[in-house]
């Protein structure tokens, strides 16, 4: 038997709830994963509360990420004894997920934790601060590099833009950070980034072309803000969407790539290939500055998860929610 939190509707309805699982419950897998640590992340936070129809199938362990030692293995990757770490591929939607302390897997989905972070940093870190590296990476494979210019992040406050600023910074960028909570200027300024900007002037309708200010845009929030992060991208600039927190439509025109050759670089963090999720999680243990995880993170235990969920998605909670599964 194992803790976890279980996912279910039936005709009394949708909830999730702590509970007590059998070993026999786990799904099909090559890999036994004694879990460590999971966290708590939008996606998770929609599962749980059923705000939106993210769970396929019932019942369902939340959860897109997960850090812990593999118990059983036929995968020839993995043995007994060793420290995986795993983000995406349907965990948490399709396949149970990190929010309990045994998960069953298919090993192709995991990868060797880094012997630079322990089973809590990698989680601190998660899917958000592992999307953020993937979208540095697509603006250094475009060539946007420190000496052209400020790159902007959206969505400042939360998980993958504290790790795109945090990450930036370090890599001698100059950042600007949009948020809507001035409450949380300093945060960000510690965080590294150098200049702060009011949302509002990016989230409501703009023109199609704007004044060329950026080198560079990491946006997770999508819709309008997106739209006028690339009016004013600069020419041969980069754009790396990778999230929707202001909305899933895109109501932009053509011409900042076809009149100033800009590109608009989508970022996938569910289903990457290995070698890809191998080569992020190692410019993270050479690129980020540990001393900030406690900044960006805090940690909370599996039987607060449920009561969490409401408040991340109200904007309630700064940054990282890590799961402490085993209390």
């Amino acid at each position: 038997m194992f803790k976890g939190i279980l996912i279910d509707k039936d005709d009394s309805g949708y909830r999730a709830t702590l509970q007590e699982i059998n070993d026999d419950q786990l799904p099909e897998g090559n890999v036994t994963v004694r879990v460590a640590y999971s966290t708590l992340n939008f996606k998770d936070g929609l599962a749980i509360t059923g705000s939106s129809p993210v769970v396929r199938k019932f019942p369902m362990v939340p959860g897109i990420d997960l850090a812990g030692t593999v118990e059983t293995s036929d995968h020839p990757d993995y043995k007994a004894g060793d420290q995986v770490v795993l983000n995406g591929w349907g965990v948490g939607e399709g396949h149970w997920g990190g929010l309990a302390q045994k998960a069953r897997l298919n090993g192709d989905w995991l990868i060797p934790l880094p012997k630079e972070f322990t089973a809590a940093q990698a989680m601190a870190i998660g899917t958000a601060g592992y999307t953020a590296m993937l979208s540095i990476l697509a603006l250094e494979h475009n060539g946007v590099t420190p000496d052209q210019g400020e790159v902007l992040v959206t969505g400042a406050n939360g998980g993958v833009g504290s790790f795109a600023i945090a990450l930036l910074s370090k890599l001698g960028y100059r950042v600007v950070a949009s948020t809507g909570r001035t409450s949380e200027h300093d945060y960000l300024k510690q965080l590294g980034a150098s200049e702060i900007i009011d949302r509002a002037t990016l989230s409501a309708p703009g023109k199609p072309l704007a004044k060329e200010r950026w080198a560079g845009v990491i946006d997770s929030v999508g819709s309008h803000t997106l739209a006028n992060a690339c009016a004013s991208t600069k020419a041969n600039g980069t754009v790396a969407a990778c999230g929707l927190a202001q909305g899933m439509d895109f109501p932009a025109s053509v011409a900042p790539f076809i009149l100033r050759g800009v590109t608009l670089a989508g970022i996938n963090s569910v289903t990457q290939p290995k070698a890809r999720r191998v080569l992020a999680w190692n410019r993270l243990a050479k690129d980020l500055d540990f001393a900030l995880l406690p900044l960006i993170s805090h940690e909370i235990a599996l039987s607060e998860a449920i009561d969490a969920a409401p408040r991340l998605l109200a904007g309630q909670l700064r940054g990282r929610v890590v799961v402490d599964v085993n209390r």
